[in-house]
């Protein structure tokens, strides 16, 4: 799986996910820095449900025009938790950012949230638009597997969010998600080596599956 970092602008903490091969998350609530990472591009409804603010469009506007066009992916604007509201939203986004030149060929991901069902979003999934698992711990826990088959079947991505434990990253692995984020390795170097290690677990798996007779 990859793994995504909060971005930080910590040196000591950028040369660890450097070395072991990590990308960025950026946010579009945060400084539009990519550290010379590859990166994938946050919409910032999360960091703004946290404060208690709504979604800042003209932030968002701001990162997708700096940003975006190298993206490995941009999220498109989401209500946490806000079910098929959250999903017009998006699709709203969605129309208006494919009709731009400059981010001709960008992929997106569709924040998956709590009381969507497959059956809402089937035909929406494909090469240029995976999924991105949010809605509450519970919630993403219980249904990313559920998500990641759908995304493999129309073939697209389906990445997890907000995953800082070794217990996440073995059951985003055990559900088959393409990859993660979170912010402990960003905050903490010493968080990095448990985390990456169970990141690499399943190639670790298959090799030494190859070594048995």
């Amino acid at each position: 799986m990859i793994g995504y970092a909060s971005r930080t602008g910590t040196r000591r903490n950028l040369d660890a996910l450097r070395r072991a091969g990590w990308r960025l998350m950026v946010s579009a609530k945060g400084p539009l820095r990519t550290e010379s990472f590859r990166y994938a591009l946050d919409n910032g409804a999360w960091t703004a449900f946290q404060r208690g603010e709504t979604f800042d469009a003209p932030a968002f506007d701001k990162a997708v025009t700096l940003l975006g066009p190298k993206a490995d992916w941009i999220v498109l604007p989401d209500i946490v938790a806000g079910g098929l509201t959250s999903l017009r939203f998006s699709l709203d986004w969605l129309g208006a950012l494919r009709n731009r030149p400059a981010l001709r060929g960008a992929r997106y991901l569709l924040a998956v949230q709590n009381g969507m069902e497959p059956r809402d979003i089937a035909a929406l999934v494909g090469p240029e638009t995976g999924i991105f698992v949010g809605g509450d711990t519970s919630w993403k826990l219980a249904t990313m597997a559920m998500w990641a088959r759908l995304a493999h079947e129309h073939g697209a991505i389906c990445h997890v969010g907000r995953v800082n434990t070794v217990r996440r990253i073995r059951l985003c692995a055990a559900a088959g998600a393409d990859s993660f984020d979170g912010s402990g390795v960003s905050r903490f170097a010493s968080a990095l080596p448990p985390l990456d290690l169970a990141r690499r677990q399943p190639d670790i798996e298959g090799w030494l599956a190859g070594q048995r007779p």
